[in-house]
Order: C-alpha cells, then structure tokens, then sequence
C-alpha cells in the first residue's frame, strides 16, 4: 500500500508541474492578446512617443495579472516597454518570427529575467498590418514558487492517504487472520496440500455437506463408493436411503445401494455454537458381509450336522436298546423307515438340483428348521439345470436370507411350517417362499428394500435389502402377497435383456 501511494503521490506532483506549466502559457497567451487587441495599443505604438502612454498602463496590468513582464516593441524588436525602465530602447531577446507572420505562440526562452515561459501575438491596425508586438511572460522561478506554495496541500492529502490505506491493511489483515484462524498464507497452503493428499489417499468416504445440502467437498473414495459424477453434488444425487438421513450424529448405519453394503456415520460440524453442516464417512463392507455371509451358511450347516448328529445317536441308542431287547424286526423297521425318508429328499435334490451349494443349503436349512421346531418342506417342482447369470454365492445369498426370514416370521405361528420353491426355466429363474407368518404389506416390504438399518437392528431388514441387491442387479422383481400364507417370490431373468 505504501508503494501504490507513493507512486500515486509521484504522479500527482508530475502531473500538478505539468499543470502549472499549461496554465502559465494559458495565463500570458490571455495578456499578450487582450493587450494586442486593444485599438489603443496600435494607436500608441504608431505614435511619435509609444513609451510614454504604454509604459504604465502595461505595468498596471502586470501588477494586476501577476506576471512577470509584458515587453510592446516594434517589429524591428524595438522595445517600447519593459519591467527594467533600463532595457526599454534595446532589442528584444527571443523569437519572433511567427508573430511576424501574424501567428501568437509561447515558447521557454531564457531572456533579461531569467529562463521563462513566453508568448509573442502581433498588433494590427485597422487595415489589418502588423504595426508592432506584444510578449507577456512568467518567469520559472515564479511558476516554482507557486507550485512549492501548492505542495504542502498534496503532500497532505498523500500523508492522509497513506494514514487511510495503512488503517485499511491492518484492518483487512486482522479480518483476514480471523477468518483463517490466525494462519498465514503460507501455513494455510502447506495445509491444504496436506489435507487434500489425506482426503484423497485415505480408504473411507468423506463428505462435507454445508447447510444449504450442498457438499462442500467429496474427496475420490466416497465418489466411488457412492457412484457419484464428477462435478457438484447435493445431498438428492445420493443413494436414496442416505438422501433422508437425519440431522445429528448417526454412528455405524448400514445402508445398501445397488452393488455395495456400506456403513455411514454422520456427524454435525460445530463451530462457535454453530451448526456448519453434516460430515458423513462411509466404509466399504460388501466383502466382509459376504464372508460373513458364507460364515452363516458354514455355521448353519455346522448347527444342522451337529443336530442331525445329536438325532443319530438318540436313534442309534433307541435301536440297540430294541435288539438287547429282543425286538429285533422292530429294530430294523424303525431304523430303515427313518433313513429311507432322509435318502430320499437326498436324492430327490442331488437328481434336480445342480448346484451342489444350493442343495446343501436346502438340506442345511430344513435340519435347522426341525430343530427349531418349524416344518420345512422343498415342493416337488423344485429344480435347477443352471441359474444363468446368478452365481452360486449370490443364489445362496437370495434363498438363505428368503429362509432365514420365513423360518423367524413362521414361529409367530401356532403351527410353524415354510414352503420352498426353486425352479428354473429357459427364461426366468424363480425362487419362492412361503410361510405360516402374519405376512408383509406392501409398505413393510419397500421399507426393508429401500432403507438402510442399523447394525443393531433386527437382521431382517438387512436380509431383505440383501435379496433385494441380488434381484435389482439382475433386474429382476420382489413380490409379496398373502394367500395361503406369507409367500415372497424373486423372479430373476436368466438371459440379458435385448433393451
């Protein structure tokens, strides 16, 4: 700011001299030709005796006018008057010969006073011939003076200035500093580089939403997470259940999209008492689910092997209990009834269905049910040559949860019992399940779809909102109705669409 102002200053007193200079010719330029152009001034000139009359009235209008000198003479240079009484008689000193041509013009000369700015016009009778001249002139040490007069007036205003813009900075400065905490440009540079190498190499989403649903900043990890475009994003370009998410701390909600299960805790950005916005992170747990996924499916068939061992040994102590007994006919018949019944629901899945994990599943999960007291039953039609496009962990996905689901919903019941359909076609792959629960409305369904729940919450929702991802993915649909009971279908095209 100094600098600007003094340039300034620099430029005004430049600027103020050349103004002085242009107003000094302005000035004589008016004498000389006020004087010349006065009948009375040709009138003396051509008169036997011209100093006599000019001489004082010329010195009057100096004296009025402020000027240094006005000099009449004739046109051999003749002087007729002049400030110096001495000097009248002598030639004048200076240029001429445009006046002579009946041009007035100024010109810097240094005469008898010293070096000056001048101006020469002709004097013309009525005829219109130049009969004499007049020079009228203002010395530079007089324009030096009255421009150092002038200076203390500008030196004042640069000084006021100088006062105002210094205010300013250190008024814009401590402004600035609070806005910044206290840092300065360069700390603030250091710690945007820091932070914004952070945000883009650490492996959660971030985003920092503002108070008008705008995000204030996304770093590439939640861009991916999220499946958001490049450019601004506003909370209604989310995933739909995170687009009506609470205000306030939400701590490890889970929440799904098409392809991901994601985790999002969201806190408020405090400053001052003031609530700034919403900063919400998001973790990646579409892997880790699906190992916990398989790690169900393995502890389910672990639980059903250690019941089913648990029912062996009971039967085997019943049938050697009946041959110690001498009951040995009977011993055979209860042993072979219980194990033709097993066999064949063995084998009836192993012929019609081939996916060996689906089919252990549904031998896994109709021992759990026993176990919990509700009677599963694979329909007849159940059967699978190919799942198209599903793969075997996605198929164990979308009819485990289904089970498990049915299996909760059934004990409500008095008499508990599920009903399994599998099948495929050259179209369509359907999966149905049908239970004696209490059922699901339309609402309670595209709840469970849609939102996310909490890892604390039933895993019913979360269930669901698995099928739910298999399904979308595929395209395909999820229906619940109530007939003879509960029933959920997901139908599942099995070739790629045409559109």
């Amino acid at each position: 700011m100094a600098v600007v102002v003094m340039a300034g200053a620099a430029l005004t007193i430049a600027n103020e001299r050349s103004n002085s200079d242009d107003a000094a010719r302005r000035e004589v330029v008016a004498v000389a030709a006020s004087i010349a152009n006065e009948p009375s001034t040709a009138l003396a000139v051509t008169s036997a005796d011209p100093t006599t009359p000019l001489q004082p009235e010329t010195e009057r209008i100096r004296a009025i006018t402020g000027v240094d000198f006005i000099v009449v003479m004739a046109p051999d240079r003749t002087r007729f008057t002049h400030t110096t009484p001495e000097l009248i008689g002598k030639p004048f000193s200076g240029n001429i010969d445009r006046a002579l041509a009946g041009e007035t013009f100024t010109e810097t000369y240094v005469g008898s006073l010293g070096p000056s700015i001048r101006s020469v016009t002709p004097i013309t009778d009525t005829d219109g011939n130049i009969v004499g001249l007049v020079s009228a002139g203002v010395t530079r040490a007089r324009i030096s003076d009255q421009f150092f007069d002038g200076l203390p007036v500008i030196i004042g205003v640069v000084l006021a200035a100088f006062i105002v813009a210094a205010v300013g900075s250190v008024l814009l400065s401590r402004r600035l500093r609070r806005q910044t905490l206290g840092m300065a440009p360069d700390e603030l540079r250091t710690m945007y580089e820091h932070h914004d190498a952070v945000l883009h190499s650490i492996g959660e989403g971030l985003v920092v939403f503002g108070r008008d649903g705008n995000a204030e900043l996304v770093n590439d990890e939640a861009r991916r997470l999220l499946d958001l475009p490049d450019g601004p994003v506003r909370r209604s370009d989310l995933p739909e259940s995170l687009q009506h998410m609470e205000s306030g701390t939400v701590d490890g909600e889970l929440h799904l999209t098409d392809t991901r299960i994601l985790v999002v805790s969201q806190d408020p950005v405090i400053w001052d008492d003031r609530r700034l916005g919403d900063v919400l992170t998001i973790r990646d747990r579409t892997e880790l689910q699906g190992v916990m996924g398989e790690l169900d499916s393995v502890r389910s068939f672990a639980e059903s092997l250690r019941s089913q061992a648990h029912e062996s040994a009971n039967r085997l102590h019943t049938v050697i209990t009946m041959v110690e007994l001498g009951r040995h006919s009977e011993a055979v018949d209860f042993a072979t009834a219980d194990l033709e019944l097993s066999q064949h629901l063995i084998d009836r899945l192993m012929g019609s269905v081939n996916e060996p994990a689906l089919a252990a599943l549904l031998l896994g999960k109709v021992s759990q049910a026993a176990e919990q007291g509700v009677e599963l039953t694979i329909t007849d039609d159940t059967g699978l040559d190919h799942a198209g496009r599903v793969t075997a962990r996605e198929l164990v996905t979308l009819v485990g949860n289904l089970i498990d689901n049915a299996i909760d919903a059934s004990k409500k019941s008095d008499q508990p019992w599920v009903e399994v359909t599998v099948r495929d076609s050259a179209t369509e792959l359907v999966v149905r399940v049908s239970d004696s629960g209490p059922g699901m409305s339309a609402d309670v369904l595209q709840s469970a779809l849609t939102r996310g729940y909490s890892t604390k919450a039933d895993s019913r929702g979360l269930g669901l909102a698995l099928v739910s991802q298999v399904v979308n993915r595929y395209r395909g649909t999820l229906t619940s109705e109530i007939t003879y009971g509960s029933v959920l279908t997901a139908t599942i095209p099995t070739t790629r669409s045409e559109s």
